[in-house]
């Protein structure tokens, strides 16, 4: 059965769309079938996967807005062997657009992927550093949601933050909504804040702290300009490598 995954923090710069990309990536050289979305305004996904968004014939936001059907606008990305659900900065449009909606705007990504899921065993969703509609469609779209996490001290209040916005979520609109795990981003084991941050998620969150961990990596911070998953672009690096771990971990956790 598909896997629908948000991955969503309300904090930037917490490798979020970096994590998408290279977890799209290495979902699909261990042979699954994957749908990137890209739903963050800044369009950093679709660049990633070597897709021009200033370009687009079409983009998610048209998908959103009931213009096109998913199909129409899902883009094959053979360099990085998924499949990508296009955004660009017309998504800050999306907001306005889907807030003067009365009844279900939550609904209106489920609704989109409905039709298209069932094509593939894994659906990643890249939300919004930010909470909004497009956030909301992400996490009532999804079956649980990957938080991606830098160690350091603000990381944590924000972190309960996001956790009251899923319960809402679960409350409201998708009762099935789960925390499929929280990931450390920009690692870095030397660091003692890092250990410290550590030990506090795992005494606090236990087994949904992911044992993957993502390091500080050059390669994962060049791939993007050259359009391409650090998997493709430099695949032997830590990067690359800790990237295949997270994937693996995630498909013996969810069955994927």
């Amino acid at each position: 059965m598909t896997k629908i995954i948000a991955l969503t923090n309300q904090k930037g710069g917490v490798g979020k769309t970096t994590t998408a990309v290279n977890l799209a990536a290495s979902l699909a050289a261990l042979d699954r079938r994957v749908l990137l979305v890209d739903l963050d305004p800044q369009g950093h996904a679709t660049m990633g996967s070597g897709v021009d968004k200033h370009e687009l014939d079409g983009s998610v936001l048209d998908v959103l807005l009931g213009d096109r059907g998913a199909t129409e606008v899902i883009l094959d990305c053979p360099e990085a062997g998924y499949a990508l659900l296009p955004g660009n900065g017309d998504l800050t449009a999306a907001e306005v657009a889907l807030l003067d909606r009365e009844a279900g705007r939550e609904r209106c990504l489920e609704r989109a992927l409905t039709d298209v899921a069932g094509e593939y065993d894994v659906v990643l969703i890249d939300c919004p550093p930010s909470l909004n509609m497009l956030t909301v469609n992400g996490l009532t779209a999804a079956h649980g949601v990957l938080i991606p996490l830098q160690c350091e001290f603000y990381a944590l209040e924000g972190l309960s933050a996001l956790l009251d916005t899923v319960e809402q979520i679960k409350d409201s609109v998708n009762p099935g909504l789960e925390v499929f795990g929280i990931l450390r981003t920009m690692f870095d084991a030397r660091n003692s804040l890092t250990r410290d941050v550590t030990k506090q998620l795992r005494d606090y969150f236990g087994d949904t702290l992911l044992k993957a961990t993502i390091p500080r990596n050059v390669r994962v911070a060049e791939a993007p300009s050259h359009g391409l998953p650090v998997t493709k672009y430099a695949r032997f690096s830590r990067g690359s490598q800790a990237h295949r771990v997270l994937a693996k971990e995630l498909i013996r956790r969810l069955s994927l």
